[in-house]
């Protein structure tokens, strides 16, 4: 133990409190009583250490490291009880454990493991179950962590980027979408949570139903032209502040020969001041299920 103390710059009395609390102890034994570290259970602990450094605490590094290199037999943290191996998952337990490595992952800075982790969630649950199970829940958790003080705002724009470049690539590229005039979907102006509307691009076209998003919040102007000019079938305005959520914006948008079905989606919206012809979309999976449904009738 002393030479392996050694090697990471730690107390030997560090090294067993990791050993007691998180299961990181030696796991090669002697012909004695005692136990020996090998070469994986270094490789652990140094992974543990790259997550320290890059601000975790030390039950989350503990956790990441066990994560990305998991034992034969893994001693559970004090306040975390063993599950049986043999248990079905219950109902949440997969996205629970998905978004606390996910979270595990963003807090070490490990781009890979983010990666992965939003990848496999994505294609565990689909998009629309990963983002209300996994991704919107540890964004809503890092960001209020940074705010009050444990992570810094770097870990929130590091998951952020790796979260829209997953939503790309979870978005397939439709030869023959199912809906012969696209679904035009865009942040009000000013709206800076633009990453639920990729989501959507992302939901509906795994139901073939194409959209031409813009996710850069585009000035009022320039969105009328843009509406314009691609004639859609349907436009959902995303707004998740109260604050930028203008109704007045539908009639600039709705104006021209060509008619579009109108709705608003996201919290940012007040139905009483909704014009008429303008729906409210409740969340993501509504919007999704409502503008298949306008577009081409509840038929696969």
């Amino acid at each position: 133990m002393a030479s392996v103390a050694r090697r990471l710059g730690v107390a030997p009395s560090t090294l067993r409190t990791w050993d007691r609390r998180y299961g990181l102890g030696p796991s090669r034994h002697t012909d004695g009583r005692h136990r020996r570290y090998g070469s994986s259970d270094i490789d652990r602990l140094e992974l543990m250490q790259r997550a320290l450094l890059r601000g975790a605490s030390t039950a989350e590094a503990a956790r990441y490291a066990l994560q990305q290199m998991p034992r034969t037999e893994i001693v559970p943290p004090a306040d975390e009880p063993a599950t049986p191996a043999h248990a079905a998952p219950a109902d949440g337990e997969v996205p629970s454990r998905l978004a606390r490595r996910l979270s595990t992952a963003a807090l070490a800075m490990d781009v890979g493991a983010v990666q992965r982790m939003l990848a496999e969630a994505l294609d565990e649950l689909g998009v629309l179950a990963a983002w209300a199970g996994v991704v919107e829940p540890v964004l809503t958790a890092l960001g209020a962590r940074w705010r009050g003080v444990s992570a810094g705002a770097e870990v929130e724009y590091l998951l952020a980027e790796c979260v829209y470049a997953a939503l790309v690539r979870a978005t397939p590229v439709l030869d023959v979408p199912r809906n012969l005039r696209p679904v035009l979907l865009a942040c009000v102006p000013e709206e800076r949570d633009t990453m639920p509307v990729y989501a959507l691009a992302a939901a509906l076209a795994g139901r073939r139903i194409g959209a031409q998003l813009f996710g850069v919040p585009l000035p009022a102007e320039v969105l009328a032209v843009a509406v314009r000019r691609s004639a859609p079938a349907a436009v959902v305005l995303w707004a998740h502040r109260r604050a930028v959520a203008d109704p007045r914006l539908f009639a600039r948008v709705s104006r021209g020969r060509q008619r579009s079905r109108l709705f608003a989606c996201g919290p940012g919206w007040d139905v009483a001041t909704l014009p008429d012809k303008v729906e409210l979309l409740a969340d993501l999976p509504a919007a999704a299920g409502r503008v298949e449904h306008v577009l081409v009738g509840a038929g696969r």
